[in-house]
This record gives C-alpha cells, sequence and structure tokens, in this order.
C-alpha cells in the first residue's frame, strides 16, 4: 500500500493553481504524473499524490516541472475566481470512479496523442519522401538536359559535316561537268575549223571553176556576138490579183472554212475586249496573234527579248486566252531580271492551262520552271522548290529537273544550318 504525501504546498491566483509535491529524495525519471481536468495523480514508489480538483481545470496547458527534488504542476484554471479549497469533499465511491473516468480518459489522450504523433511523423515521412522524389526527379531532368544539349550539339556537328561533305561532292560534279564542257569545246572547236577549211576549199574550188566557167563563156560570146538575132520590140502588160487575206493562192484555198475562221477571230477579239482603234494602222498580218508569237520566238532565238517582249505583249492584246503567250513572254522576263513580272505571266499561263491534261503537261511544266525560277532569283527559295516539285511530278524522268530541284533543296538546307549556328 503506497504512502499518502500530506506535505504538499498550493497556491492559487484568479487564473492559475500551483501545486509543489516534494518528491523525498526519489529520481525524477522514476516519477509517474497523470493530470485531467478534475484529477491529478503524482506517483513514485513507495509514496503517492492524488488531488480530487475542487473544480476543473484546462488539462490542455498544464504544465509540469520536475526539478530540485519537487515537482511543480501549473494548472489554469476554467473559470477566473478563487478556490475555497483545493480538493472536493466525498467519499471513496465517488473518488474511485472519478479516479477510473480521469484515468481512462488520460489513457485516451495518450493514445490520441501517439496516433497523432503518428500520423505527424508519417506526414513527415512523406514529405522527406516527396522532397526526396522531387530533388531526384530535378537530378534526372538535369542529367536529361545535358544529354539532349549533347545530343542536339552533336547532331549539328554531324549536319555540318554532312554538309560539307555535299559541299565537295558538288564542286567534285561542277569540276567535272568544266572538265566536259571545256574537252566539248575543244572538239567543237576543232570541228568547226575542220569544217570552216572543207567550205573555204569549196569555195575556192567554186571561184576557180566560176572563173574558168567566165573566161569560157566570154570567149564564146565574143565568138558568137555576130551571130545574135536583133531584140524584140518591148511593151508592158497590166496584171491584177484579187486581194487576199491569205498567203496561199485563191486557187489551192477553200473559201468557207477561210471566211468563218476569220469571222471566229473576230469575235474572239471582241470578247477579250481589244481596242480595235489602236490597231487600225497595224497590217492584217500584225493582227494575228499566231503571226505574232512566231516574230516573238524569232527574237527569242536572236536574243532580241525586248522585240520579243512587244511582240508577245501585241499577241495578248489581240487574243489574251492563249497560254504560249504569257509563258513565253515569262520567259523574255527571266532574261531580262523583271522576276515579278515573270511570276505573273507564268501565274497566267498556269491558269489558262486547265484542266490539266496529257496534251499540255509540257507546257505546265514549262510554266512552272519559269515561274520558281524567279522565285529562286529573287531567294525566295521555298516558293521556287514548290514550283520545281509540281514540275517534277508531271515529268518526274527529267534529269535537268531532278538537278535543279536537289540544288534548291541544298541551298534551303544550307541557310537552315547557318540560321541555327
Amino acid at each position: 500500500m503506497p504512502l499518502v504525501v500530506m506535505d504538499y504546498v498550493w497556491t492559487q491566483t484568479e487564473t492559475t493553481l500551483y501545486i509543489n509535491v516534494p518528491l523525498k529524495g526519489t529520481n525524477a525519471g522514476k516519477v509517474d504524473i497523470v493530470c485531467t481536468d478534475d484529477y491529478l495523480k503524482v506517483h513514485f514508489p513507495p509514496y503517492l499524490f492524488e488531488a480530487f480538483l475542487f473544480e476543473p481545470v484546462d488539462d490542455d496547458r498544464i504544465a509540469v516541472r520536475v526539478a530540485n527534488g519537487c515537482a511543480v504542476i501549473t494548472l489554469p484554471k476554467r473559470t477566473n475566481k478563487v478556490w475555497k479549497h483545493l480538493m472536493i469533499s466525498t467519499d471513496n465511491k465517488e473518488k474511485m470512479e472519478i479516479r477510473q473516468r480521469a484515468l481512462l480518459k488520460y489513457h485516451e489522450k495518450l493514445s490520441s496523442e501517439s496516433r497523432n504523433k503518428a500520423a505527424k511523423q508519417q506526414e513527415e515521412n512523406k514529405y522527406a519522401l516527396e522532397t526526396v522524389i522531387k530533388l531526384e526527379k530535378e537530378e534526372r531532368d538535369s542529367i536529361q538536359k545535358i544529354k539532349d544539349t549533347e545530343q542536339e550539339k552533336t547532331t549539328q556537328e554531324l549536319a555540318a559535316w554532312h554538309f560539307r561533305q555535299q559541299q565537295k561532292a558538288e564542286q567534285d560534279v561542277q569540276l567535272k561537268l568544266q572538265n566536259q564542257k571545256a574537252k566539248a569545246r575543244q572538239l567543237r572547236t576543232e570541228t568547226e575549223r575542220q569544217k570552216y577549211l572543207a567550205l573555204y576549199r569549196l569555195i575556192l574550188m567554186n571561184i576557180l571553176l566560176l572563173a574558168d566557167q567566165r573566161s569560157n563563156s566570154n570567149a564564146k560570146s565574143k565568138k558568137a556576138q555576130h551571130e545574135l538575132p536583133p531584140p524584140r520590140l518591148s511593151g508592158n502588160i497590166q496584171v491584177t490579183f484579187t486581194p487576199r487575206i491569205f498567203p496561199t493562192a485563191l486557187r489551192e484555198s477553200r473559201l468557207p472554212e477561210e471566211e468563218e475562221w476569220l469571222r471566229k477571230q473576230a469575235e474572239t477579239r471582241r470578247k477579250v475586249n481589244v481596242d480595235v482603234g489602236e490597231l487600225e494602222d497595224l497590217k492584217e498580218e500584225e493582227r494575228n496573234p499566231y503571226w505574232l508569237k512566231d516574230k516573238g520566238d524569232k527574237c527569242f532565238a536572236t536574243g532580241d527579248f525586248l522585240g520579243a517582249v512587244n511582240a508577245y505583249s501585241l499577241a495578248i492584246r489581240v487574243m489574251g486566252k492563249i497560254p504560249a503567250l504569257h509563258s513565253n513572254r515569262a520567259a523574255c522576263h527571266l532574261k531580262l531580271r523583271n522576276f515579278h513580272k515573270a511570276i505573273e505571266d507564268s501565274s497566267q499561263a498556269l491558269d489558262l492551262l486547265t484542266p490539266p491534261v496529257p496534251a499540255n503537261a509540257a507546257a505546265r511544266v514549262r510554266a512552272f520552271v519559269r515561274r520558281g525560277s524567279a522565285f529562286c532569283e529573287l531567294q525566295a527559295y521555298p516558293e521556287g522548290l514548290q514550283d520545281f516539285l509540281a514540275a517534277l511530278k508531271i515529268d518526274p524522268n527529267n534529269e535537268a529537273l531532278l538537278v535543279d530541284t536537289q540544288r534548291i533543296r541544298d541551298i534551303i538546307q544550307g541557310s537552315a544550318l547557318k540560321g541555327n549556328s
């Protein structure tokens, strides 16, 4: 049976109660203290101190301090007033009920605190684990970023190496082509020299032959002068011709078909709103768009590109629905470096070459190539590449188109590499 401590000391204020229990030489580690809102127990074997409090206290703010051989318990009051007594006066049965209820409540409090502590510890462990995972993820991201940077650097170096190899291959091809052109030019020069030499010999032989014939004819004419008859009497014969639009003779033509053709030409000119008054001073053949087209083709072949442009422009004024006129004028503008006009004429030709059929495939290829060349001259290489690809789709076996398309792709790739570097 424990010994009850009776030499305790308690003091109070209106808000706080202080109880000082002497430990009688007991080690502080062996003191068991239980505090609830209405019960206080200080147990240090073989001594026991119990207090059945006069009024409830705030058990959440109870403070216990064990030092200097005594235990000091600070109990905040729930109501601010001075107590008449420290403990209530009651029988043993009620004290036992209060003790059991207090101990049960205290154990529940300890269990709750233990659970809260465990939950808090779990939250702390969870936070620590999330922090570790986050740090590991950041480290992995950093390593992956370094890998991506190195891979990008390696890719750029490999692309630059491929570009240098392509440039070297192009230079080798150009050098080979130059050598072939030089050999062909040398062979052509030698062939022309042989041809001119043979022609010179032939002309010389003809001159000598003509000289012999002339000397012989002079001798014969002198010999035959005495045998010539007297000259005939002269006279004039008046000859008139039927006016004809077509160059063929009337006996060789079919008049109804020609009149039908002229009627259709006049209707076509009226449809395209040609100002006939401006064309009245032109000759009849100069009003024919096909004659003007042939004239423009001849000017283009001789290098007179301005003359060709004028011929095609007049033909377009007469009949603007012929695709070849716009396409050929685009070729002239390319030679004259009028690239925007070349693009406009090529686009007009492509609009007229509809629907796309096998019969106009070659014309569409020429229009696409001329517009693509103008775009490339203006350094609009992506648009130029689209036109060359469109032409290559129509004529996939054209080696010149394949070479030009690959050259434009290399230019675009080189520009992209320079922009990245």
